[in-house]
């Protein structure tokens, strides 16, 4: 008896430190150095938040400037109240204008609903497009919608300079046929979670990671959320401030 009760304390303690670790709150900072006139671009990240409440003390320490919000996808599903929905959104605008591109569950809740609470908040879809920001640089984030991802790369790059271009999808399995045809600055991709819960190296799922690979960089988040159940285990939750510096001085290699 004493060995069983040892083991379910082992179980329960397990299992309280993954839920401990899926509602960690980490901000990952990013900076990204390339050529251009001398600016700094910040952009805030965060996807995959499901039915998670976002925690106001992350947010509130994000103190600098951010030029844009994006919502990569999977900012909710058929679990999300209502109240929660409100509550992120509300929060996202204190740190500036938000924009969404949609991810795998998100419909789960209606588009038509999604699309008329967005409208009212007054936060911008981007689908299969580019969007311009006001920039010395012309910076451009470029985005694909996960459903219509296979069809919609040239039309999202329409117009759009490489050295200054953020992409973004959903799903970062896409990037491969993306950068076959187009190399912008960043890319940035979610979805995969992590693998949500890992054994050492081992999981279902690629960890998130920030790299330079051939001049440009990608950025695959873990998420801030979770999907079936409320627990991660060596994939922690995340979302990103990247700040993009031009300089004259910088030379893309």
């Amino acid at each position: 008896m004493t060995f069983i009760a040892i083991i379910i304390a082992l179980c329960l303690s397990i299992l309280v430190y993954m839920f401990k670790q899926a509602h960690e709150n980490n901000v990952r900072m990013h900076t990204i150095h390339t050529a251009g006139e001398e600016e700094t671009f910040r952009l805030f990240f965060i996807s995959d938040t499901h039915a998670r409440k976002i925690n106001e003390q992350m947010i509130a320490s994000i103190t600098e400037p951010v030029d844009c919000v994006v919502i990569g996808g999977d900012f909710v599903d058929r679990r999300t109240p209502k109240h929660i929905m409100q509550e992120n959104i509300r929060l996202l605008k204190t740190l500036g204008p938000v924009y969404f591109i949609w991810g795998n569950n998100d419909r789960e809740q209606g588009e038509n609903t999604l699309r008329q609470l967005f409208d009212k908040h007054e936060i911008m879809i981007i689908e299969n497009e580019s969007i311009a920001f006001k920039s010395k640089n012309n910076v451009k984030i470029s985005a694909i919608d996960f459903q219509f991802a296979s069809r919609n790369v040239e039309q999202a790059f329409q117009n759009c300079s490489e050295q200054s271009t953020i992409f973004i999808a959903h799903n970062p399995q896409v990037f491969p046929k993306v950068h076959s045809k187009f190399k912008p600055l960043l890319s940035i991709g979610a979805h995969l979670h992590g693998g949500q819960i890992r054994i050492g190296k081992f999981g279902i799922q690629p960890h998130g990671y920030f790299a330079k690979k051939d001049g440009h960089y990608e950025l695959v988040s873990n998420g801030y959320g979770t999907t079936l159940m409320p627990l991660r285990l060596g994939a922690k939750p995340e979302c990103h401030l990247i700040k993009i510096r031009f300089s004259k001085n910088v030379n893309k290699s």
